[in-house]
């Protein structure tokens, strides 16, 4: 982290989609993707998402930049509150904020050459001349590890990791201050995963970069964050540093995720955390502590009442009645 001043606050944010049935389309229920989550965000931070398939962490990644409009709750960007802002009105901040998506072939025009993308993020939001964006594109290209030559290529002639590159600038070419990784490695090989990862880390520091790093995968996440937040079924479960989260996990569902990285050492043998059952529906939310009815060590009252948000020791928080 470079400071310690907080460039975004979220608080009790929720989003829920409504669930719409019948002739006359009539609201029967709503699926609860992001409930009841606060943190603060430092500026040039890594922030480690993490969870599995459909805990709501890329929709509360989506909902903090106005992809998705918030049902409740408070999202305050820079110190000002744009939770409640219009689209017109959210777009002078929207330079400051991009995100970087998991398949980058399916976030590019297919029809368009990359340059004219580049450029024309630079003709809507920036009073560039044409000469001066074409040489802002040119920069961009090379700040990414691609030729300037390539600007006159289309997505499909590219490979997946140089496809994210061009993401990558795009997302880099208004020179926001916080940029949403949403599971920007997950679709790479592994080999290519290390060369994106260095390269993000490069522009944080060139750029000043604040990262808010959506994953599913623990390892990944490790390497990149400073602080980590695990989510369950919409809510937060552990938040804390990485070294907190990594070396001393207190919430049973953050055990279980670490117990499953492989780690091939010769001759250790590692204990599996095993958790019976699905994850519950969203639309039909569990009472008490969401995660009761996976937990190993739930009891009576897990069922009833939902744990309080509790900061254990130093900027290491849990939601769980055991603890």
């Amino acid at each position: 982290m470079t400071n310690q001043q907080s460039l975004l606050e979220v608080n009790e944010l929720k989003k829920y989609f409504p669930i719409k049935k019948g002739i006359l389309q009539r609201t029967k229920g709503y699926v609860k993707a992001v409930k009841n989550v606060t943190l603060q965000v430092s500026e040039g931070e890594t922030l480690g998402i993490v969870g599995e398939s459909g805990c709501g962490k890329s929709t509360f990644g989506r909902t903090v930049i106005g992809l998705e409009k918030k049902t409740d709750g408070d999202i305050k960007f820079q110190g000002e509150n744009i939770g409640d802002l219009s689209d017109r009105e959210l777009k002078k901040y929207k330079k400051d904020m991009q995100i970087i998506f998991q398949d980058p072939f399916a976030s590019l025009n297919p029809r368009q050459r990359i340059g004219d993308g580049l450029e024309e993020v630079l003709k809507i939001h920036t009073t560039l001349s044409k000469a001066e964006r074409e040489q802002k594109v040119n920069e961009l290209l090379k700040e990414v590890g691609l030729k300037e030559e390539y600007k006159d290529r289309y997505p499909h002639q590219f490979s997946g990791g140089q496809r994210q590159r061009i993401g990558i600038a795009r997302a880099i070419a208004l020179n926001p201050s916080l940029i949403i990784c949403d599971e920007a490695v997950s679709a790479l090989d592994v080999s290519v995963q290390a060369q994106i990862i260095k390269l993000l880390k490069d522009l944080q520091t060139t750029h000043d970069l604040t990262y808010l790093f959506i994953s599913h995968d623990l390892g990944v996440v490790r390497h990149v964050s400073d602080r980590v937040m695990v989510m369950y079924l919409g809510t937060s479960a552990e938040l804390g540093s990485s070294d907190q989260i990594y070396s001393n996990p207190l919430h049973p569902y953050t055990k279980a995720l670490l117990s499953a990285i492989p780690r091939p050492i010769p001759g250790v043998k590692k204990e599996r955390v095993r958790l019976e059952g699905d994850i519950p529906s969203a639309s039909e939310y569990p009472s008490g502590c969401p995660f009761h009815t996976r937990c190993p060590i739930a009891k009576a009252h897990c069922k009833e009442s939902i744990p309080e948000w509790r900061e254990i020791e130093e900027g290491h928080f849990v939601a769980c009645h055991e603890v």
